[in-house]
């Protein structure tokens, strides 16, 4: 059962505490409390212990692994699975373990979210769509045929994603299982972009709006659209995680470099991003913290960045990321 809250203020000012978590009333004895609490351990310690090591940091396609789990909360009841497709899509399935409700993020094709739910013999619940391009939304139709899975996206963008069922707009509530999702509208990629904020896990997935240290390309949206998307993301706790849509980090982090080389910050980072994929693992989720310090289009204000690509002091941050972004479309 899906639940949607309209909100007629500001989404930012309707987000909850990130330590908040949206629960259900339920009258239970306290014997059966304490079975519940023991078979949530006991299920923790067989998640941790029958995972390869290799499988908690992530596995790319490189080592032939098809699917591996990032427990981003172990408080939380909510695991994210982050799942490679084609070339350089990441996918995400969600799975709250007191419901066993599964959804998944962004599907650009059908097959490896079909493997990775085959193997741990789950079902699909719903299909979350940051934004409609094909990439994103490839396997929505496939999936929602052999699960009968709702799809939800921004109301926007509610002509152009395949099998829409839940329309959202800018500051809905969502519950997915017992976890309150925020719907941030964050266009500028496109008109339609939207990032679903999972506050009770500090989790946001962004699709294509903020990457690991770059935004997405400018296709229907403008660079004022962009600014405004990316300081939204940017009032959350800096501890958040972020899950984006692509696997681009270390040839962001080239261009970064060229354009801000005395960020110390950004040199250590930009190493650890090489070691991770010349391992092949990934380097996602990053966290908010780690983006505000190295992302150049979060740092339009910098004197070095300015400095590098000419941009005049006179400029405003929404001539200075357009800047950027022309830069990095050139690099």
């Amino acid at each position: 059962m899906q639940m949607i809250c309209r909100n007629a203020s500001s989404a930012m000012a309707s987000l909850p505490h990130p330590g908040s978590r949206s629960g259900r009333s339920i009258d239970v004895w306290p014997d059966m409390r304490q079975i519940s609490a023991r078979k949530n351990l006991l299920y923790m310690f067989m998640r941790l212990f029958s995972i390869p090591f290799k499988t908690l940091r992530g596995a790319s396609r490189t080592l032939r692994v098809s699917h591996f789990c990032s427990m981003t909360n172990v408080s939380s009841t909510l695991h994210i699975e982050l799942v490679p497709c084609l070339k350089d899509n990441y996918a995400y399935l969600l799975h709250d373990v007191d419901t066993g409700t599964v959804g998944v993020v962004d599907p650009s094709e059908a097959v490896p979210i079909i493997d990775a739910l085959s193997s741990s013999n789950r079902n699909l619940t719903y299909i979350l769509n940051t934004h409609h391009h094909y990439d994103h939304t490839g396997g929505n139709i496939e999936l929602k045929a052999r699960y009968g899975a709702k799809v939800i996206g921004s109301s926007t963008d509610q002509g152009k994603i395949p099998g829409i069922d839940i329309a959202l707009r800018d500051g809905d509530k969502w519950m997915f299982a017992g976890h309150e999702v925020v719907v941030l509208e964050t266009p500028g990629h496109t008109e339609g972009h939207t990032s679903f904020y999972f506050p009770g896990s500090k989790s946001i997935f962004t699709g294509d709006t903020l990457f690991s240290l770059s935004c997405g390309k400018l296709f229907d949206g403008t660079p004022q659209q962009m600014l405004s998307s990316l300081r939204k993301i940017m009032l959350l706790p800096n501890d958040t995680n972020i899950y984006c849509g692509h696997e681009y980090t270390w040839s962001n982090s080239k261009f970064a470099l060229s354009i801000e080389p005395g960020n110390e910050e950004l040199q250590s980072y930009a190493l650890q991003v090489a070691n991770l994929r010349k391992k092949g693992l990934p380097t996602i989720p990053t966290t908010l913290e780690k983006e505000k310090l190295c992302n150049p289009f979060l740092r339009t204000f910098s004197t070095e960045i300015r400095k590098s690509l000419s941009i005049p002091d006179s400029a405003d941050e929404a001539e200075a990321l357009k800047a950027i972004r022309r830069a990095k479309d050139n690099f």
